[in-house]
C-alpha cells in the first residue's frame, strides 16, 4: 500500500513537471510560466528599475533659476553605451557572449531580468506568445534601455509590444514610452502625431483612457512640445496633463513648469494662479510647494500683494523645516523691498541670504550681483568690484552670458580701483611729508598704537576659538576634552604667536630679559624678532617718509595723471558726469603736466556743454581756442553745426574700412586721408569712427612732418582715450615725446 502511495506521487510530480515543460501548451504550464515571470523574474526586474529611478531622481538637482525640465533625468549629449547584453532587432537575444557578465548598475539588471523572461519563460507556440507577462517583459527592457540612453533598442522592444500585443492592457502606456524614447531621439514630430493619435479621436473628442494614462500621455506631448519650441502648444498640453493630479510627482513638476512658462511671458496673473495651485496641492512634494511660493512672491506685481507677500515670507522664513531654503526666501525678501525702493532692508536681507547655511553657490552669484549694482549705483564702486570678484570666484560656468558681463565689468573697474588707489595712497604720503616732524610722530604713534590693539584682540579671539573647539574645523579631539593643552593646533598657534612677539626664550628665569632673546647665541632668532618688532616700531614709518622733493614730484605726477584717468573713465566707460567732474576739476588745480592741459579742458567742455551748463562750458571753450587754436579741437568749437548724414549700416562701415586700409597697405597715404576725410562726417555716432581716426593719423605719419602726425595723434589719444585706438595712439605718441 505504502509503495504504491509513492508511485502514485511519483507518477503525479512528473506529469506536473512535464505539464510546465517548455514544449506542451497546456493550462497548468502557461499558468506556471506566468506565475513563475511576474513574481520571481519581473519582480525583481521591476525593484532594480525602481532603484535605478530613485538613485537618478536622488542624484538630480534642479536649477530652481530656469525653467525646469519636465523629465528630471541628464542625458549626456551625443553619448554612446556599448550594450551589455546581446541584443538584435525584435527579441534579439540570441547571442549568449555576455551571459557570464554582471550588470554593474540597477538598469542593466532590469535589462538582464527582462531579457531571462523572455528567454526562458517565453510561451511562443505556433506564432502566438502564450505567456501573458512577457508583453510586461518587453516593456520593462524598453524602459531599462531608455535609461540607459539607448534609445534605438528602448523603441525596438516598444515596437515589439505593439505589433504582437496591440490589444494587451499596457498598450497606451508602451505607447507613450515610444513617443519618449522618439523625443529623445529628436523625433518629436513622430512623438506628437503617435500621442494625438493615442488621446484624441477627433479634434475635440478624448479617447477613453484613465486619469493615468492621459496625465503621461499629455506630459509627453508636451515634452515633445517644448523640444520643438512651440511653447503655446507646450502649455496647452500641460494644462491638460495637470486636470487630475494623479501622479502627485509629476503633477506638481507640470504645474511648477506651467507657472513658469507663463512668467517667462510676463503674464503674471496666470502665472500667479498656477502657483497658488500648486502650494495649496498637500500632497505635492515640498520642494515644489516652497519654491512656487518663492515664485509667488517673483510674480507679484503691485505693491497692495507686496505687503501680503512680504509677511507670507516671514512666516516661511520662521518655520524652522525651511531652514534649507533660507537662502533663496531672503533673497527674494530682498528683491521685494528693493522693489519697494526701501534699500536699507533689501541690503539688510541680501546679506542674510549669504549668510544662510548650505546655501548653492549658484543663488549666492545672484545675491552677489545684487549687491554688487546696489553699490554701482550708489558709485561705491570699490565695494562693487569686490562683490563681482566674489562672484567670479564661485561661479563655475564661464560661459554664461551673465557671467561673461559680470566678468567684463569687473575688468572695467579693476583699472579704476587700481587708480583710486594710486590717489589714495599719493595724496596720504604727500599729506604726512607735508607734516612736521613733531606731527609725523604723533600720527603714527597713534597708528602703531591702532594695530597693537587690533593684532592682540584678534589672536586673543583665534587663541579662544581653538582653545573651545569654535574653529569650525572640528580642531578638538572628541576623545581629548576641550582644555587648551589636550588641543595640538591650540598650541601650535599659541607657540607661534609667542614667538611672533617674544622670539625663540630658554626655559629660565627673567626671560623676558632683552639678552636673553636667542639661544645659543643665534643671531637669525634676533633679526626676526626685529623684523617682527619693526611693526610696532615708530621709527620704521618715519624713516619711509619721502623728504626728497623729486620723489614728491614724482607722486604727485602719478596721481594727477591717475586723477585724469579717472576723471575719463567716470566720463566715458560709467557715465558718472559728477564723478567725472570732481576728478578733472581736481587735477584742474594741482598744476598738472603740460599734456594733460588741453584733454583735461576738452573733457570738461563736454561735459559741461552736455549738461546744460553753459558758463562753466564756456570757461574750458576759452582755455582751448585762446590757447590751442591750431588743433582740431579748436575747429570742432569753432563749427559745431556741421551737417552729418544719417549712420551708415555697420557692415558698409566695416567694409569701406577694409578699402581704406588697404590704400594705406599699398602706401596711398595721401588718397586714404583724403578719403577718410570725405567719409568721417557720415559715421560720427558709429562705433567704429575710433579706427578711421588712427588709422588717419598713421597715414598722416608716413607722408608729413612730426609735427603733424603728433597732432594727429594727440586727438585721438585724447577723443577716444578708452578705446583700444586711443590707448595705442597715446603710445605711440609717447615714444615720439621722449624721442
Amino acid at each position: 500500500m505504502k509503495n504504491t502511495s509513492k508511485i502514485f506521487f511519483f507518477l503525479l510530480l512528473v506529469l506536473v513537471v512535464f505539464a510546465c515543460g517548455p514544449k506542451k501548451y497546456t493550462i497548468i504550464r502557461r499558468n506556471y510560466q506566468a506565475l513563475v515571470t511576474k513574481y520571481n523574474v519581473l519582480f525583481n526586474g521591476k525593484e532594480a528599475l525602481n532603484q535605478g529611478i530613485e538613485e537618478l531622481n536622488e542624484n538630480y538637482k534642479d536649477d530652481w533659476f530656469e525653467r525646469l525640465p519636465i523629465e528630471p533625468i541628464a542625458f549626456e549629449e551625443d553619448k554612446i553605451i556599448a550594450p551589455t547584453f546581446s541584443n538584435g532587432p525584435g527579441t534579439g537575444f540570441n547571442n549568449t557572449n555576455n551571459t557570464d557578465k554582471k550588470p554593474s548598475t540597477p538598469f542593466e539588471k532590469a535589462e538582464e531580468k527582462a531579457v531571462k523572461a523572455i528567454q526562458k519563460h517565453g510561451m511562443n507556440i505556433n506564432g502566438i506568445e502564450r505567456n501573458r507577462q512577457i508583453d510586461d517583459a518587453y516593456l520593462l527592457l524598453g524602459k531599462a534601455r531608455y535609461y540607459q540612453q539607448r534609445f534605438i533598442p528602448a523603441i525596438e522592444a516598444f515596437n515589439y509590444v505593439i505589433a504582437k500585443y496591440p490589444n494587451a492592457n499596457l498598450i497606451a502606456e508602451t505607447k507613450i514610452w515610444r513617443a519618449k524614447a522618439n523625443i529623445r531621439n529628436d523625433f518629436e514630430d513622430t512623438a506628437i502625431e503617435s500621442m494625438k493619435l493615442l488621446l484624441i479621436i477627433k479634434d475635440t473628442l478624448e479617447a477613453d483612457w484613465s486619469n493615468e494614462i492621459k496625465e503621461k500621455g499629455y506630459t509627453a506631448m508636451a515634452m515633445a512640445y517644448v523640444k520643438s519650441d512651440s511653447l503655446q502648444k507646450a502649455k496647452e498640453s500641460l494644462k491638460l496633463a495637470t486636470r487630475t493630479l494623479d501622479n502627485t510627482t509629476q503633477a506638481a513638476r507640470n504645474l511648477f513648469i506651467l507657472g513658469q512658462m507663463y512668467a517667462d511671458e510676463n503674464k503674471k496673473d496666470s502665472a500667479s494662479q498656477v502657483f497658488k495651485r500648486l502650494v495649496n496641492f498637500k500632497k505635492a512634494p515640498y520642494k515644489y510647494r516652497i519654491h512656487a511660493n518663492i515664485e509667488l512672491a517673483r510674480n507679484t506685481s503691485n505693491d497692495s500683494t507686496s505687503a501680503i507677500v512680504l509677511k507670507t515670507l516671514d512666516k516661511l522664513i520662521k518655520d524652522r523645516d525651511n531652514r534649507p531654503y533660507l537662502d533663496e526666501l531672503y533673497y527674494q525678501k530682498a528683491l521685494l523691498h528693493e522693489r519697494n525702493d526701501s534699500i536699507g532692508l533689501a541690503l539688510s536681507n541680501y546679506k542674510k541670504s549669504l549668510r544662510a547655511k548650505d546655501g548653492s553657490d549658484k543663488q549666492k552669484t545672484f545675491t552677489f550681483e545684487k549687491l554688487g549694482n546696489l553699490n554701482f549705483k550708489d558709485a561705491n564702486y570699490q565695494l562693487a568690484s569686490a562683490y563681482y570678484d566674489s562672484i567670479l570666484q564661485i561661479s563655475t560656468d564661464s560661459l554664461d552670458l551673465r557671467i561673461r558681463r559680470i566678468k567684463r565689468k569687473h575688468k572695467n573697474l579693476a583699472s579704476l580701483i587700481n587708480f583710486e588707489n594710486i590717489v589714495d595712497k599719493n595724496d596720504s604720503i604727500i599729506r604726512i611729508a607735508s607734516m612736521t616732524q613733531e606731527e609725523q610722530k604723533q600720527f603714527f604713534e597713534g597708528y602703531v598704537a591702532k594695530i597693537k590693539k587690533a593684532d592682540e584682540d584678534a589672536a586673543q579671539l583665534r587663541l579662544n576659538q581653538l582653545a573651545f573647539g569654535n574653529s569650525g574645523n572640528s580642531l578638538g579631539s572628541s576623545k581629548k576634552g576641550s582644555w587648551y593643552f589636550y588641543n595640538s593646533q591650540s598650541l601650535n598657534f599659541g607657540k607661534t604667536e609667542f614667538i611672533k612677539n617674544w622670539g625663540v626664550r630658554k626655559l629660565e628665569d627673567n626671560w623676558r630679559w632683552s639678552d636673553k632673546a636667542t639661544i645659543g647665541g643665534v643671531k637669525e632668532n634676533v633679526e626676526n624678532e626685529n623684523l617682527v618688532n619693526a611693526r610696532y616700531d615708530v621709527n620704521t614709518y618715519l624713516k619711509s617718509i619721502p623728504s626728497r622733493t623729486s620723489t614728491i614730484d614724482t607722486l604727485k605726477l602719478d596721481r594727477n595723471q591717475a586723477l585724469y584717468e579717472l576723471g575719463l573713465i567716470y566720463k566715458e566707460q560709467f557715465k558718472n558726469n559728477d564723478l567725472a567732474i570732481k576728478r578733472l576739476e581736481r587735477v584742474n588745480k594741482l598744476n598738472p603736466a603740460k599734456e594733460l592741459i588741453l584733454p583735461i579742458n576738452w573733457h570738461l567742455y563736454q561735459i559741461y556743454n552736455n549738461t546744460g551748463n553753459k558758463d562753466k562750458a564756456a570757461i574750458h571753450k576759452k582755455v582751448i581756442l585762446e590757447d590751442y587754436t591750431e588743433t582740431k579741437f579748436a575747429q570742432i568749437m569753432n563749427n559745431p553745426n556741421a551737417d552729418l548724414k544719417e549712420e551708415i549700416e555697420v557692415s558698409e562701415v566695416e567694409s569701406t574700412y577694409k578699402d581704406y586700409y588697404y590704400l594705406y597697405k599699398d602706401d596711398k597715404f595721401e588718397e586714404a586721408v583724403t578719403k577718410i576725410n570725405e567719409y568721417l562726417p557720415s559715421i560720427q555716432q558709429s562705433e567704429l569712427l575710433p579706427k578711421f581716426e588712427l588709422l588717419k593719423a598713421l597715414a598722416i605719419g608716413k607722408y608729413k612732418d612730426k609735427e603733424a602726425y603728433k597732432k594727429s595723434l594727440e586727438f585721438v589719444s585724447v577723443s577716444y582715450g578708452n578705446t583700444e585706438q586711443g590707448k595705442r595712439a597715446k603710445a605711440i605718441l609717447d615714444k615720439l615725446t621722449s624721442k
